[in-house]
């Protein structure tokens, strides 16, 4: 698996605390979560109270205006999103480099045939930050729920290499999972392109200049929870939920300009993938957007879009929680309900290969 650094004992302290938590009576958490909280007349789900509280509502993902910062914050705590759970021994890792260079982990179910299907998942973090290191109890579950295969890629991040890295890394690994599809122990034609944030434009905006390319595979299908969409426009969303809910207005921000170079045209598509003309190979997708995330409304107006092409969308929102919930699945019931849905959805995208993926099932 991934290298991971020694837990500092305060954050194995905390991660304990988290586990705890995560298990304690309902009636518990909701007092500790404190007052309802109605916005649009939908109620923050109490696991998504209980972790906002927790951060008292700030601002986690940007520390000190600084790239290296942020990162290191967030490694340092990633062990917390695993609420004392040792990594699933069901599921099996190999180290792998991808597309020329880039490092990756292949996540094979003890329970998956031979050949499977395969997620080619990129992680969240704006481009900026996040790893598939961080990611590893979630890929983990991933694969064992679906009992398919997940190629997880750590991509380029800015800005070290800023647009368009990333979305050249992402096309080029899933390019590079159907080339290797028999070392994998995969079906070619069986092949999602996903993730979740950052990581879900990056899927998002590959499988869409697979469609355009003058020949070369195509994905099944794409798996996008809560992408951005739009980095043009600002939609109603970015307001309502712009603070106190985990992503604030100010990230979005934040992220977007260390990501694009200055100057850059925002529409285009391979920027904000709202934007041009959609070819009609563009493949299917199962997109999920939250209730309380700033980036709700570009997301369900891709999925409009997407509809109105003839693209087969089954779009899904989760009412209740904020932005990012993926990595959460572990610190309480109803995020792993929401994750446990989506990752069903999967499944079946998984189990079918490219020929018998379109089709509006909205």
């Amino acid at each position: 698996m991934p290298h991971q650094e020694r837990v500092p004992a305060s954050v194995r302290a905390q991660e304990i605390v988290v586990a705890l938590l995560a298990r304690a009576p309902t009636r518990l958490r909701k007092a500790m979560a404190g007052p309802d909280i109605v916005v649009e007349g939908q109620e923050l789900a109490v696991d998504a109270r209980l972790l906002i509280r927790s951060q008292r509502g700030e601002s986690v993902l940007v520390v000190d205006d600084s790239p290296t910062a942020s990162r290191a914050t967030l490694d340092r705590n990633a062990p917390v999103l695993r609420a004392g759970r040792r990594p699933n021994s069901r599921v099996r890792t190999r180290e792998l480099t991808v597309a020329g260079g880039l490092a990756a982990t292949l996540y094979e179910p003890a329970t998956s045939a031979a050949p499977s299907g395969l997620l080619v998942f990129f992680h969240g973090g704006g481009w900026v930050i996040g790893s598939r290191s961080g990611y590893d109890h979630v890929t983990r579950y991933v694969a064992e729920r679906s009992g398919h295969r997940v190629l997880s890629v750590d991509y380029r991040l800015a800005p070290e290499d800023p647009f368009p890295a990333g979305v050249q890394d992402a096309l080029a690994a899933f390019d590079d999972a159907v080339a290797r599809a028999g070392e994998l122990d995969v079906d070619p034609e069986r092949i999602v392109l996903g993730g979740d944030s950052a990581g879900a434009t990056l899927a998002a905006v590959a499988a869409r200049q697979a469609a355009e390319r003058d020949g070369g595979p195509l994905p099944a299908g794409r798996w996008l929870l809560y992408p951005a969409t739009d980095l043009a426009g600002r939609h109603p969303s970015r307001t309502t939920f712009g603070r106190g809910f985990l992503l604030t207005d100010a990230d979005i921000g934040w992220f977007q300009d260390r990501y694009l170079p200055a100057g850059i045209d925002r529409t285009d598509p391979r920027v904000s993938v709202l934007y041009g003309e959609i070819d009609p190979r563009t493949a299917p997708v199962h997109l999920v957007t939250a209730g309380f995330d700033p980036l709700r409304d570009e997301g369900e107006a891709y999925a409009a879009r997407l509809r109105s092409a003839g693209i087969g969308v089954t779009a899904v929102r989760e009412p209740d929680l904020p932005h990012g919930f993926l990595p959460f699945l572990h610190l309480g019931p109803r995020f792993e309900q929401a994750v446990a849905a989506g990752v069903d959805a999967l499944s079946r995208m998984l189990a079918q290969p490219r020929s018998a993926t379109h089709g509006v099932t909205d």
